[in-house]
Formats: structure tokens, C-alpha cells, sequence
């Protein structure tokens, strides 16, 4: 009895009496939301790949892909830093360098030469450690990264330069089935017949490794859109929610950013220099032309941060408090009045050790707020802590100028786009149609059954995609439609409790019935 796959046989034009079986593959009408705490930072580093996108998860995996925070402007450890204090756990990060970083290179008794995997003052750290074999007339290395586990090649044998050749073969290429090839250093073996000695032999006494971090500039945070990608460009496809540039603050490169956030739906994180005015800042974006729900501009009020790397206080941009906030916060909810954690002050609300506290005027929030700039402030709504004062994107369009609209539009977006796809290629028909429709219900209801939109005003959503809108003139020709509509929750901005009082007020009151 044949067994074929549903859609490989012509069932209307059998001729061979016989059972035919058809596997037919599960139907799965259900979609996945795309995460949406996922945080790009491109910024330099003092080691890792460059250019890269690398998954971050904790402040331990960014010290042992790109070395620790650096107490320096466009640093991307500092980012993630103050991104993590606020919950944010799901980093793609992109180093970018000058072009004029060095990888550390140290050359062993005149018959090897070690080069860093990768460039950076970290590989100066680096520690070599020849000892004897655990087999009789072995040798044994170990390369050493300080926060790394020790690499261990063991049972290296030969002599002169066969044992130069047999030592670079195994960091290169592997030594056996549990030791690859060194994550830390690349080899070179030199024609030299010289005898291995025991010792320690450190890299800080090579030639030196440099980060390429001096002339970093907003401009190659940016990078370029061509193969292979560099900077914030490296960042597509990876599916991030929110990104930002590390300490990016010349206006001049908002632009680049606000359309890669509107080509990748993500949500871009800008900052005003360090120190600004609220009418310089006014004038200097109205002048950028950026006017868009997919960026969010911080006015140039930096912050007082304890690095507990460099045991000092330092003053960053309000970027990754920000981004680490809103990646802990669910699509639909707002980064106003929510706590930030781990500022000291800022330049505005007063320096650390500075005594009294400089509060903003509401004229001067009204001002930048009607600019669409937000700001790091304290006190919020509900207390004395710090927080982002507004909640907004740097859109004119109240109908789009908060937070949730951006987050909950790329969400829903991206879901769409990353499963949607699958009806592509099938038969337009009434079962195509009724498919579509329950997929986008299906997440849409779940969406409402979560929190996520709200039902108490009658069903949030609405989707056509039928005959309606797929007239045969346009299905004829390959194409169909289906017309989604959402309304999302609104934000509660502006609190307003009327009270009336005096010896005169007449007070109704209401009795509570109890429930049953």
C-alpha cells in the first residue's frame, strides 16, 4: 500500500486500485510572540570580535567576551552595566573600534610566536605556563586569561622544531576530542630548533595590545550597511527590541538611527551631550528632523554612576538606564514612573555629595516634553526615586508618542513577519483565508487573555480577510490581504482628582453592596 506525503500524489487522477495512505502534517494555526527584551549595544571594548554580534546574558559573559567595564566615553561594558542593574538580561553586543587596535604577540625561546585571538589591551594580560607533560617526555601549556578558565594543552612531544610544529598544531587546531582549538591565542612556529624550558612567560612583556578606543566617534558607531556589516548595522537580523549606541550624542548621526529603528523595529535609544540646555536641545533636534516613534531622544542630563569595576564614580549617558528599563518592562506598559536603579544624580538634580537637589520646573518639562525629549528626573509621580519622567518617543503625534505605542507596534509587527510567512506558497482559497484569519485571532485573543490589550470596552481587535478584501482581480494575480486592526490600552499620564470641600458640601454617599 503506498504512503506518500499530502500534496505529492494527484489524488483526482489515480489509476491503481489500492490503498493510498496520506501523511498529513500537523496544522498549526498558533503564533509565538517575538521577544521583546532583547538589547542591542554597540560601543568599544578592550577585547572580543569586532563587528560581531555576540549574546550577552550577564556582566560575567561580557567579561569574558569583551573584558571589563573601561572608565572611557562610547565604553560598551558601561551600558550594559547600568542595563543589567535595571533586569535587562538579553544583550546582543557589537564592539566597534578606530581601526587602529592591535592584537598583544609574545614570541617563547625564540621557537613560537603567540598572537590574541583578538585585539585589545586585555590580550596584555594574557599568561603562558610550560611545566612537564603528564606522559614521560612531555610537555604541558597553559594560556591563562584573568575571569577565563586556564586552556590546557597537554602531552606535547618532540624536539626542536618538531615540538614548535606539534605545539602550534594543537592550540590551532585542537589537542584530542575534549581540547579544541584555543579561544584566546592563535600560534606561529619558527624555524628555530630551540629546547622548551619551564616557566612563565606573560604577555605584558610582548608587544602590546591596544583596544582602538582613542578616536571611537559617533560616526563609527554607526558604521556601514555593506558586507561585512560594521556598528549598529551588525545588529540586523538579531532581533532586537531596543538598541542603542553607546554615548552616541552628536546629532548628526540621529538620523541613521531612527531609520535603521524603523527598518528593523527596533526601538533606538539617543542621548544630547553631556551637560546640555533645554533650549539648546530644543532647537538641536528640531534641526536633526528627528520626529519619529522609533527613537527615543534623552536630553543631555548625564548621570552619576558608581562603576564598582573601576572603583570610582563617573558621569554616563542616561542610554542603557533607559533601554535596561524598558527591556524589563512588558511590550505594553510604560517607562514612566518606573524605578531606575543605581543613579547617584545627575548634572541637573545635583552631584553626588552635592548637597541639595535640583528638582525640574514644570516649564521646563513642559518645554522638553513638547519637543518629545525625555529626561531621567527625581521625583516621579509616585515618589522620590529616579525614574523617566515622560514615558515618550521623540514623535509630534500624540497618537504615537509613547512608549507602549512603539514597543507594542514592533512586537506585533515582528511576530507577524517572523510567523506569517508559512501561508506563503499555498492555495488561495476559502480554507487559505479562514486559516489566516484564526492564526491572527488565535494571537490576538492571547495577546487580550494576558494583559496585554484590554477587552472591558469590547473586543480590542478586528481582522478582515476574506473575499471582502481579496477580490478575484487581485487574488488572480498572487496576492492576498488580510487587515488587522488594534487598539492598545492607554497610559495614565495625567492624574486628575477633584475635591471638593467646605462647611457647606453636600456628600452623597454610596453603599457597597457585598458581593453575593
Amino acid at each position: 500500500m503506498p504512503i506518500v506525503q499530502q500534496g505529492a500524489v494527484n489524488t483526482t487522477a489515480l489509476i491503481v486500485p489500492d490503498l493510498y495512505v496520506q501523511i498529513v502534517p500537523p496544522q498549526s494555526l498558533l503564533l509565538n510572540g517575538v521577544p521583546t527584551d532583547v538589547l542591542g549595544v554597540v560601543g568599544s571594548a578592550s577585547w572580543g570580535p569586532v563587528g560581531e554580534p555576540t549574546v550577552i546574558g550577564s556582566m560575567s559573559d561580557y567579561a569574558a567576551s569583551f573584558g571589563s567595564v573601561m572608565p572611557r566615553k562610547y565604553d560598551m561594558g558601561t551600558q550594559v552595566a547600568t542595563a543589567v542593574q535595571q533586569g535587562a538580561a538579553n544583550f546582543r553586543c557589537v564592539r566597534v573600534t578606530d581601526g587602529t587596535d592591535t592584537a598583544a604577540t609574545l614570541t617563547v625561546l625564540g621557537g613560537i610566536t603567540f598572537t590574541a585571538i583578538y585585539t585589545g589591551s586585555l590580550g596584555n594580560e594574557l599568561v603562558l605556563t610550560f611545566s612537564a607533560g603528564s606522559a614521560a617526555s612531555s610537555w604541558r601549556l597553559s594560556i591563562a586569561l584573568p575571569g577565563q578558565s586556564p586552556e590546557i594543552y597537554d602531552n606535547i612531544t618532540g624536539t626542536g622544531a618538531a615540538f614548535w610544529d606539534n605545539l602550534a598544531n594543537a592550540v590551532n587546531n585542537g589537542n584530542g576530542a575534549l581540547r579544541g582549538p584555543s579561544q584566546l591565542v592563535v600560534t606561529t612556529p619558527l624555524a628555530a630548533a630551540t629546547t622548551p624550558v619551564a616557566g612563565v612567560f606573560n604577555f605584558s612583556s610582548g608587544n602590546p595590545g591596544t583596544d582602538g578606543a582613542a578616536n571611537v566617534t559617533a560616526t563609527i558607531l554607526v558604521g556601514s550597511d555593506t558586507l561585512p556589516r560594521q556598528g549598529m548595522y551588525a545588529l540586523r537580523g538579531q532581533g532586537c527590541a531596543i538598541a542603542l549606541l553607546a554615548d552616541a550624542d552628536d546629532s548628526s548621526q540621529w538620523t541613521p538611527q531612527v531609520q535603521f529603528g524603523l527598518s528593523e523595529s527596533v526601538y533606538m535609544i539617543l542621548t544630547g551631550p553631556a551637560g546640555d540646555n533645554i533650549a539648546n536641545a530644543v532647537t538641536v533636534k528640531a534641526e536633526a528632523g528627528i520626529d519619529s516613534y522609533a527613537a527615543k531622544l534623552m536630553f543631555g542630563d548625564w548621570v552619576y554612576w558608581s562603576d564598582q569595576a573601576n572603583a570610582m564614580i563617573r558621569l554616563v549617558s542616561p542610554q542603557g538606564f533607559v533601554a535596561g528599563r524598558l527591556a524589563n518592562l512588558s511590550p505594553e506598559q510604560s517607562s514612566l514612573n518606573k524605578p531606575i536603579y543605581g543613579i547617584i544624580g545627575t548634572q541637573k538634580s545635583g552631584q553626588p555629595g552635592g548637597g541639595t537637589v535640583t528638582t525640574y520646573a514644570s516649564a521646563d518639562l513642559e518645554t522638553l516634553f513638547s519637543a518629545g525629549i525625555d529626561v531621567i528626573a527625581n521625583p516621579q509621580p509616585g515618589g522620590a526615586y529616579w525614574g523617566v519622567r515622560c514615558g515618550h518617543n521623540s514623535s509630534s503625534n500624540a497618537a504615537m508618542n509613547g512608549d507602549n505605542y512603539t514597543r507594542m507596534t514592533n512586537y506585533i509587527a515582528s511576530t507577524l513577519s517572523a510567523g506569517m510567512g508559512a501561508y506563503v506558497g499555498k492555495l488561495v482559497n476559502t480554507t487559505l483565508f479562514q486559516n489566516i484569519r484564526s492564526t491572527l485571532l488565535a494571537f490576538l485573543n492571547g495577546l487580550m487573555s494576558q494583559g496585554l490589550l484590554d477587552g472591558g470596552n469590547g473586543l480590542p481587535f478586528a481582522v478582515v480577510c476574506d473575499e471582502s478584501n481579496n477580490p478575484q482581480s487581485r487574488t488572480a494575480l498572487g496576492y492576498v490581504q488580510a487587515d488587522v486592526q488594534v487598539r492598545y490600552q492607554a497610559i495614565n499620564e495625567k492624574f486628575i482628582v477633584n475635591v471638593q470641600g467646605g462647611q457647606t458640601v453636600q456628600v452623597s454617599t454610596q453603599t457597597m453592596q457585598s458581593a453575593g
